[in-house]
């Protein structure tokens, strides 16, 4: 919202009226997918970043948004509120389709990821250098809105009169430096993931490697290094560039598969995990009586950050004695039913 507020006064609210409202809206209105979760947080899991944060439901999106500013017009005219000139709808088209677009980006930008080619290739994407909750990014973006009206009502307060557009000096600020933030964590994120792949972990060369962000430090990354048998996580300082500058790192074994792991897998929360994660590990709890038989947690690494006390986007199956699904959780929230 931030991000579409500043787009608009950065100069595209010359253009036309309800400009802002216009690209508020739209850089929001994707994450009405949430709605999704009223049926169950397994279905609402599956759902999240999903058509609405795609090309192809961009447009859509837009429309939406549009709707919902052209009712706000239509209820501030009956109010006797209109505006002096007549909104350009074709032009705010435009906008909301820009505004929907900013979302697929913000959000690809993070560790989360997005999956912007679905349904025809429903691969997900992610560039991982800044967190979901990104204090550097939030706060230029208010500065560059916030800073300009205080600016003004100081310049009407002595008597003195400014040409020119209202706030875009502040709002061009704050997009340029969510660039420049962007370019240097890519920049930073790149060196973190070249010093993790320059490494042999234990007598063994990685398979893959990937690096996470910290949300205050932009030369902080949270490492995960898989090998054949091993999964590593540990801190990496792309500053210097060093890997586990502390000596804090710490080894997982990959567990072996059983048949309750490869029936929770199977399962709908498990198929639907397993497609979202990046760094899945399964832990298989047997319990000796009542009716669930297994507890099998699901557990994504590129989430298993060593500062947090617990784990972050997280599920699990319960199973019975014939390995069925009677109960499925991710994060707080637990359904029961047949999820197979």
């Amino acid at each position: 919202m931030l991000t579409g507020a500043c787009m608009s006064r950065a100069g595209l609210n010359r253009k036309t009226s309800l400009a802002t409202l216009t690209l508020v809206v739209s850089a929001e209105v994707s994450d009405i997918d949430f709605l999704a979760y009223f049926g169950g947080p397994v279905f609402g899991f599956a759902h999240h970043r999903g058509i609405t944060h795609t090309f192809l439901g961009a447009p859509a999106m837009a429309a939406l948004a549009l709707g919902m500013v052209w009712v706000a017009n239509r209820l501030l005219e009956r109010w006797g509120r209109p505006r002096k000139t007549p909104p350009r709808w074709g032009v705010l088209f435009a906008y909301s389709c820009l505004g929907a677009l900013s979302h697929i980006l913000l959000d690809f930008t993070n560790n989360y990821g997005v999956r912007p080619l679905s349904p025809f290739y429903p691969r997900w994407f992610s560039w991982d250098i800044v967190s979901i909750i990104e204090p550097l990014l939030l706060l230029p973006l208010l500065a560059g809105l916030i800073v300009p009206s205080l600016f003004r009502l100081i310049q009407e307060e002595v008597g003195a009169r400014r040409a020119g557009l209202r706030g875009r000096g502040g709002a061009i600020f704050a997009l340029s430096c969510v660039l420049s933030l962007w370019g240097l964590r890519d920049f930073e994120h790149r060196r973190a993931v070249a010093a993790l792949e320059a490494r042999i972990y234990h007598g063994a060369e990685p398979i893959r490697v990937s690096a996470y962000p910290y949300d205050t430090n932009p030369f902080l990354w949270y490492g995960v290094v898989e090998t054949e048998d091993t999964f590593e996580t540990m801190h990496v300082d792309s500053l210097t560039p060093e890997v586990d500058p502390r000596g804090r790192a710490r080894v997982r074994y990959k567990p072996e598969e059983t048949p309750a792991s490869l029936a929770a897998k199977k399962s709908y929360l498990g198929r639907v995990y397993l497609d979202w994660a990046q760094y899945p590990l399964l832990e298989v709890e047997e319990r000796d009586s009542g009716e669930a038989r297994y507890l099998v947690r699901f557990l994504d690494l590129r989430y298993d950050y060593p500062e947090r006390r617990s784990r972050v986007l997280n599920a699990s199956v319960e199973l019975n004695e014939q390995l069925r699904v009677i109960a499925a959780r991710f994060g707080r929230f637990t359904q029961r039913a047949n999820l197979d």
